[in-house]
Protein backbone atom coordinates (compact mmCIF):
# COMPACT_ATOMS: atom_id res chain seq x y z
CA UNK A 1 0.00 0.00 0.00
CA UNK A 2 3.12 2.29 -0.65
CA UNK A 3 1.72 4.50 -3.61
CA UNK A 4 -1.49 5.24 -4.34
CA UNK A 5 -1.95 5.56 -8.34
CA UNK A 6 -5.23 7.71 -9.39
CA UNK A 7 -6.44 7.84 -13.09
CA UNK A 8 -7.26 10.99 -13.65
CA UNK A 9 -10.94 11.62 -15.26
CA UNK A 10 -9.92 12.55 -18.72
CA UNK A 11 -8.06 9.31 -18.78
CA UNK A 12 -10.97 7.11 -17.76
CA UNK A 13 -12.92 8.62 -20.25
CA UNK A 14 -10.85 7.63 -22.78
CA UNK A 15 -10.32 4.22 -21.43
CA UNK A 16 -14.37 4.11 -21.56
CA UNK A 17 -13.78 4.28 -25.04
CA UNK A 18 -11.43 1.66 -25.49
CA UNK A 19 -12.82 -0.72 -22.97
CA UNK A 20 -16.01 -0.89 -25.23
CA UNK A 21 -13.97 -1.36 -27.68
CA UNK A 22 -11.89 -4.12 -26.31
CA UNK A 23 -15.26 -5.45 -24.89
CA UNK A 24 -16.81 -5.81 -28.63
CA UNK A 25 -13.18 -7.41 -29.89
CA UNK A 26 -12.76 -9.76 -26.96
CA UNK A 27 -15.69 -11.93 -26.34
CA UNK A 28 -13.90 -13.48 -23.30
CA UNK A 29 -13.93 -10.13 -21.01
CA UNK A 30 -14.44 -10.88 -17.70
CA UNK A 31 -18.12 -9.14 -17.31
CA UNK A 32 -19.20 -10.55 -20.37
CA UNK A 33 -18.44 -14.04 -20.36
CA UNK A 34 -20.37 -16.00 -22.44
CA UNK A 35 -22.83 -18.56 -20.95
CA UNK A 36 -24.10 -16.44 -18.22
CA UNK A 37 -27.62 -16.78 -20.61
CA UNK A 38 -29.90 -14.00 -18.92
CA UNK A 39 -28.23 -13.53 -15.58
CA UNK A 40 -27.96 -10.09 -14.45
CA UNK A 41 -24.72 -8.80 -15.30
CA UNK A 42 -23.03 -7.50 -11.53
CA UNK A 43 -19.68 -6.04 -10.86
CA UNK A 44 -18.67 -5.49 -7.59
CA UNK A 45 -15.52 -3.24 -6.75
CA UNK A 46 -14.20 -5.76 -4.03
CA UNK A 47 -14.53 -9.18 -1.85
CA UNK A 48 -17.28 -7.83 0.79
CA UNK A 49 -19.42 -6.29 -2.32
CA UNK A 50 -18.79 -9.52 -4.12
CA UNK A 51 -19.86 -11.79 -1.35
CA UNK A 52 -22.73 -9.10 -0.97
CA UNK A 53 -23.95 -9.87 -4.59
CA UNK A 54 -23.31 -13.74 -4.79
CA UNK A 55 -25.05 -14.60 -1.90
CA UNK A 56 -28.33 -12.55 -2.33
CA UNK A 57 -27.84 -12.56 -6.09
CA UNK A 58 -27.55 -16.52 -5.91
CA UNK A 59 -27.90 -18.02 -9.23
CA UNK A 60 -29.85 -14.96 -10.95
CA UNK A 61 -26.92 -13.29 -11.36
CA UNK A 62 -23.24 -13.32 -12.68
CA UNK A 63 -20.73 -11.43 -10.43
CA UNK A 64 -17.27 -9.84 -11.33
CA UNK A 65 -15.21 -8.19 -8.71
CA UNK A 66 -12.68 -5.71 -10.14
CA UNK A 67 -10.31 -6.57 -7.43
CA UNK A 68 -8.34 -10.27 -7.76
CA UNK A 69 -7.53 -12.21 -5.11
CA UNK A 70 -4.57 -10.87 -3.76
CA UNK A 71 -4.36 -7.30 -4.87
CA UNK A 72 -4.85 -4.99 -2.03
CA UNK A 73 -7.87 -3.10 -2.94
CA UNK A 74 -6.28 0.55 -2.15
CA UNK A 75 -4.05 -0.26 -4.96
CA UNK A 76 -6.05 -0.94 -7.76
CA UNK A 77 -5.39 -0.02 -11.15
CA UNK A 78 -7.71 -0.74 -13.21
CA UNK A 79 -7.42 -1.62 -17.04
CA UNK A 80 -9.54 -0.13 -20.28
CA UNK A 81 -11.18 -3.92 -20.26
CA UNK A 82 -12.21 -3.56 -16.79
CA UNK A 83 -13.63 0.44 -17.11
CA UNK A 84 -15.27 -0.85 -20.32
CA UNK A 85 -16.74 -4.09 -18.18
CA UNK A 86 -18.38 -1.37 -15.75
CA UNK A 87 -20.38 0.11 -18.40
CA UNK A 88 -21.72 -3.10 -19.78
CA UNK A 89 -22.71 -3.94 -16.38
CA UNK A 90 -26.49 -4.39 -15.44
CA UNK A 91 -25.83 -3.96 -12.15
CA UNK A 92 -22.85 -1.95 -9.97
CA UNK A 93 -22.15 -2.73 -6.22
CA UNK A 94 -19.31 -0.77 -4.79
CA UNK A 95 -18.18 0.84 -1.19
CA UNK A 96 -17.25 5.08 -2.29
CA UNK A 97 -13.89 6.18 -0.69
CA UNK A 98 -12.05 2.76 -0.35
CA UNK A 99 -10.92 2.93 -3.95
CA UNK A 100 -10.91 6.34 -5.86
CA UNK A 101 -10.27 4.72 -9.34
CA UNK A 102 -13.40 2.23 -8.96
CA UNK A 103 -14.94 5.78 -8.13
CA UNK A 104 -14.20 8.34 -10.69
CA UNK A 105 -14.55 4.87 -13.46
CA UNK A 106 -18.56 4.22 -12.00
CA UNK A 107 -19.16 8.03 -12.18
CA UNK A 108 -18.55 8.01 -15.71
CA UNK A 109 -19.77 3.73 -16.97
CA UNK A 110 -23.42 5.04 -17.30
CA UNK A 111 -25.04 2.43 -15.90
CA UNK A 112 -28.18 2.69 -14.47
CA UNK A 113 -28.57 0.44 -11.46
CA UNK A 114 -25.44 1.32 -9.57
CA UNK A 115 -25.08 1.01 -5.44
CA UNK A 116 -23.26 2.97 -3.20
CA UNK A 117 -22.90 0.94 -0.55
CA UNK A 118 -21.96 3.74 2.05
CA UNK A 119 -25.33 5.45 1.54
CA UNK A 120 -27.39 1.96 2.80
CA UNK A 121 -25.94 2.46 6.58
CA UNK A 122 -24.55 5.26 8.86
CA UNK A 123 -20.78 6.43 7.80
CA UNK A 124 -18.58 7.50 11.45
CA UNK A 125 -15.09 9.19 11.75
CA UNK A 126 -12.97 6.49 13.92
CA UNK A 127 -9.90 9.36 13.32
CA UNK A 128 -9.56 9.89 16.99
CA UNK A 129 -12.47 8.17 18.72
CA UNK A 130 -11.90 4.51 18.62
CA UNK A 131 -8.12 4.50 17.44
CA UNK A 132 -7.35 7.94 19.32
CA UNK A 133 -3.68 6.95 19.02
CA UNK A 134 -3.50 5.97 15.16
CA UNK A 135 -1.61 8.95 13.86
CA UNK A 136 1.30 9.30 16.08
CA UNK A 137 2.71 12.33 15.45
CA UNK A 138 1.01 12.87 11.93
CA UNK A 139 -2.33 12.96 13.94
CA UNK A 140 -3.31 17.14 13.62
CA UNK A 141 -2.29 16.95 9.67
CA UNK A 142 -4.45 14.26 9.45
CA UNK A 143 -7.24 15.40 11.03
CA UNK A 144 -7.08 18.71 8.57
CA UNK A 145 -6.75 15.90 5.76
CA UNK A 146 -10.27 14.61 6.77
CA UNK A 147 -11.69 18.12 6.55
CA UNK A 148 -10.47 19.01 3.28
CA UNK A 149 -11.23 15.51 1.94
CA UNK A 150 -14.15 16.05 0.19
CA UNK A 151 -13.13 18.95 -2.01
CA UNK A 152 -10.49 16.75 -3.10
CA UNK A 153 -12.16 14.34 -4.14
CA UNK A 154 -13.58 16.25 -7.01
CA UNK A 155 -10.13 16.86 -8.16
CA UNK A 156 -9.16 13.65 -9.18
CA UNK A 157 -5.26 14.60 -8.02
CA UNK A 158 -5.95 15.50 -4.65
CA UNK A 159 -8.38 12.47 -3.86
CA UNK A 160 -5.14 10.30 -4.37
CA UNK A 161 -2.70 12.91 -2.19
CA UNK A 162 -6.00 12.46 0.64
CA UNK A 163 -6.35 9.25 0.18
CA UNK A 164 -2.57 8.35 0.29
CA UNK A 165 -1.92 10.05 3.47
CA UNK A 166 -5.08 9.12 4.98
CA UNK A 167 -4.74 5.47 4.66
CA UNK A 168 -4.97 3.23 7.13
CA UNK A 169 -6.97 5.24 9.43
CA UNK A 170 -9.84 6.82 7.75
CA UNK A 171 -9.71 6.31 3.26
CA UNK A 172 -13.21 8.12 2.61
CA UNK A 173 -12.99 11.17 1.13
CA UNK A 174 -16.45 12.60 2.72
CA UNK A 175 -15.60 14.17 5.83
CA UNK A 176 -12.75 11.43 7.19
CA UNK A 177 -15.48 8.80 7.49
CA UNK A 178 -14.39 5.42 7.82
CA UNK A 179 -15.48 3.44 4.90
CA UNK A 180 -14.70 -0.19 6.80
CA UNK A 181 -18.41 -0.65 7.35
CA UNK A 182 -18.41 -4.26 6.44
CA UNK A 183 -16.12 -5.43 9.54
CA UNK A 184 -19.32 -4.85 12.02
CA UNK A 185 -21.49 -7.09 11.04
CA UNK A 186 -24.43 -5.49 12.17
CA UNK A 187 -23.25 -2.68 9.89
CA UNK A 188 -22.85 -5.13 6.94
CA UNK A 189 -26.65 -6.54 7.54
CA UNK A 190 -27.97 -3.12 6.94
CA UNK A 191 -26.17 -2.77 3.79
CA UNK A 192 -27.10 -5.92 2.46
CA UNK A 193 -30.70 -5.25 3.23
CA UNK A 194 -30.07 -2.21 1.10
CA UNK A 195 -28.63 -4.23 -1.75
CA UNK A 196 -31.60 -7.09 -1.73
CA UNK A 197 -33.92 -4.02 -2.28
CA UNK A 198 -31.85 -2.77 -5.29
CA UNK A 199 -31.48 -6.27 -6.73
CA UNK A 200 -35.38 -6.73 -6.36
CA UNK A 201 -35.83 -2.85 -8.38
CA UNK A 202 -33.01 -4.14 -11.00
CA UNK A 203 -34.54 -7.28 -11.70
CA UNK A 204 -38.48 -7.69 -10.83
CA UNK A 205 -38.95 -10.88 -12.11
CA UNK A 206 -36.48 -12.95 -9.36
CA UNK A 207 -37.58 -10.15 -6.47
CA UNK A 208 -38.93 -13.30 -4.12
CA UNK A 209 -35.52 -15.19 -4.65
CA UNK A 210 -33.56 -11.87 -3.67
CA UNK A 211 -35.76 -11.29 -0.58
CA UNK A 212 -35.33 -14.99 0.48
CA UNK A 213 -31.16 -14.45 -0.19
CA UNK A 214 -31.33 -11.86 1.46
CA UNK A 215 -33.17 -12.90 4.66
CA UNK A 216 -31.70 -15.61 5.32
CA UNK A 217 -27.88 -13.83 5.01
CA UNK A 218 -28.94 -11.49 7.65
CA UNK A 219 -30.11 -13.73 10.05
CA UNK A 220 -26.48 -15.34 9.28
CA UNK A 221 -25.11 -11.71 9.86
CA UNK A 222 -27.04 -11.81 13.35
CA UNK A 223 -25.61 -14.72 14.21
CA UNK A 224 -22.15 -13.83 13.66
CA UNK A 225 -22.94 -10.52 15.88
CA UNK A 226 -24.55 -12.63 18.90
CA UNK A 227 -20.81 -14.71 18.33
CA UNK A 228 -19.01 -11.37 19.09
CA UNK A 229 -21.08 -10.41 21.42
CA UNK A 230 -20.86 -13.01 23.69
CA UNK A 231 -17.49 -14.56 22.58
CA UNK A 232 -16.01 -10.83 23.82
CA UNK A 233 -17.83 -9.60 26.84
CA UNK A 234 -15.73 -10.68 29.47
CA UNK A 235 -11.98 -10.32 28.78
CA UNK A 236 -8.67 -9.73 30.50
CA UNK A 237 -8.53 -6.66 28.45
CA UNK A 238 -10.29 -4.40 25.85
CA UNK A 239 -7.35 -2.89 23.67
CA UNK A 240 -5.60 -4.28 20.48
CA UNK A 241 -2.93 -2.91 18.37
CA UNK A 242 -2.56 -3.33 15.08
CA UNK A 243 -1.03 -2.34 11.83
CA UNK A 244 -3.99 -1.19 9.77
CA UNK A 245 -6.60 0.67 11.56
CA UNK A 246 -9.58 -0.91 9.76
CA UNK A 247 -11.66 -2.25 12.95
CA UNK A 248 -12.95 1.73 14.06
CA UNK A 249 -16.89 0.12 13.98
CA UNK A 250 -15.99 -3.57 14.99
CA UNK A 251 -13.90 -1.90 18.36
CA UNK A 252 -16.61 0.07 18.57
CA UNK A 253 -19.67 -2.47 18.31
CA UNK A 254 -18.16 -4.39 20.88
CA UNK A 255 -16.74 -2.22 23.31
CA UNK A 256 -13.22 -2.71 22.59
CA UNK A 257 -10.38 0.28 21.95
CA UNK A 258 -8.57 -0.22 18.88
CA UNK A 259 -4.37 0.90 18.87
CA UNK A 260 -3.54 2.04 15.53
CA UNK A 261 0.76 1.63 14.87
CA UNK A 262 1.73 5.18 13.66
CA UNK A 263 2.46 5.68 9.86
CA UNK A 264 0.10 6.08 6.89
CA UNK A 265 1.14 2.08 5.73
CA UNK A 266 0.35 -1.06 7.33
CA UNK A 267 4.42 -2.13 5.90
CA UNK A 268 5.68 1.30 7.25
CA UNK A 269 8.17 0.76 10.34
CA UNK A 270 7.07 2.70 13.10
CA UNK A 271 9.12 5.32 14.95
CA UNK A 272 10.91 4.93 17.95
CA UNK A 273 8.76 7.49 20.00
CA UNK A 274 5.75 5.62 18.87
CA UNK A 275 7.23 1.78 19.70
CA UNK A 276 7.61 3.30 22.99
CA UNK A 277 4.31 4.52 22.89
CA UNK A 278 2.46 1.44 22.06
CA UNK A 279 4.76 -0.47 24.81
CA UNK A 280 3.44 1.81 27.34
CA UNK A 281 -0.10 1.40 26.44
CA UNK A 282 0.34 -2.03 26.14
CA UNK A 283 1.84 -2.80 29.79
CA UNK A 284 -1.04 -0.17 31.14
CA UNK A 285 -4.06 -1.71 28.70
CA UNK A 286 -2.45 -5.47 29.95
CA UNK A 287 -2.37 -5.71 25.52
CA UNK A 288 -0.91 -9.18 24.51
CA UNK A 289 -0.60 -9.16 20.62
CA UNK A 290 0.13 -7.00 17.57
CA UNK A 291 -2.49 -7.67 14.64
CA UNK A 292 -0.73 -7.90 11.16
CA UNK A 293 -3.73 -8.34 8.08
CA UNK A 294 -2.92 -11.08 5.30
CA UNK A 295 -2.74 -9.00 2.42
CA UNK A 296 0.26 -7.17 3.61
CA UNK A 297 3.68 -8.00 4.76
CA UNK A 298 3.70 -9.14 8.87
CA UNK A 299 7.43 -7.10 9.23
CA UNK A 300 6.07 -3.95 10.76
CA UNK A 301 4.22 -5.71 13.63
CA UNK A 302 7.16 -8.70 14.16
CA UNK A 303 9.27 -5.29 14.43
CA UNK A 304 7.05 -3.85 17.27
CA UNK A 305 6.82 -6.82 18.68
CA UNK A 306 10.34 -7.76 19.18
CA UNK A 307 10.60 -3.99 20.61
CA UNK A 308 8.00 -4.50 23.16
CA UNK A 309 7.42 -7.90 24.43
CA UNK A 310 4.37 -8.67 22.35
CA UNK A 311 2.99 -11.83 20.29
CA UNK A 312 1.91 -11.26 16.78
CA UNK A 313 -1.23 -12.06 15.45
CA UNK A 314 -3.94 -12.13 12.23
CA UNK A 315 -6.62 -10.06 11.97
CA UNK A 316 -8.27 -9.62 8.51
CA UNK A 317 -9.60 -7.05 7.38
CA UNK A 318 -11.09 -8.97 4.67
CA UNK A 319 -10.37 -6.79 1.93
CA UNK A 320 -9.75 -10.10 -0.08
CA UNK A 321 -9.98 -13.87 -0.18
CA UNK A 322 -7.20 -15.50 -0.63
CA UNK A 323 -5.24 -19.28 -0.14
CA UNK A 324 -3.62 -17.49 2.48
CA UNK A 325 -7.19 -16.54 4.40
CA UNK A 326 -8.60 -17.98 7.64
CA UNK A 327 -11.49 -18.86 5.55
CA UNK A 328 -13.06 -19.34 2.62
CA UNK A 329 -15.67 -16.86 3.07
CA UNK A 330 -16.58 -13.82 5.05
CA UNK A 331 -18.23 -15.75 7.47
CA UNK A 332 -15.76 -18.05 8.31
CA UNK A 333 -12.88 -15.43 8.33
CA UNK A 334 -15.04 -13.19 10.66
CA UNK A 335 -15.58 -16.37 12.75
CA UNK A 336 -11.23 -16.79 13.00
CA UNK A 337 -11.00 -13.05 13.46
CA UNK A 338 -13.42 -13.36 16.65
CA UNK A 339 -11.20 -16.26 17.87
CA UNK A 340 -7.52 -14.54 17.08
CA UNK A 341 -9.29 -11.35 19.15
CA UNK A 342 -10.72 -13.71 21.75
CA UNK A 343 -6.90 -15.20 22.75
CA UNK A 344 -5.46 -11.66 22.23
CA UNK A 345 -8.06 -10.31 24.83
CA UNK A 346 -8.00 -13.17 27.21
CA UNK A 347 -11.68 -13.90 26.84
CA UNK A 348 -12.74 -15.51 29.78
Amino acid sequence: MNVRRLIPSTAVAGAVVLGLTALSACSTSDAADGGNGDKLKVTASFYPMQFLAEKIGGEHVAVTSLTKPGVEPHDLELTPRQIGSISESDYVLYLKGIQPAVDDAIKQSGVKNTVDAATLTTLENHGSEVSGHDHGEEGDEHGHEGEEAHEEHSEGEGAHEEHSEGDGHNHGEEGGADPHIWLDPVKYAEVAKGVGTSLEKADPDHAADYKKNTDALVAELGELNTAYETGLKNTATKTFITTHSAFGYLAERYGLTQQGIAGIDPEAEPSPARIQEIHTIAEKEKATTVFFETLASDRTAKTLAKDTGLRTGVLDPLEGITDKSRGADYIEVMESNLAALQKALGAK
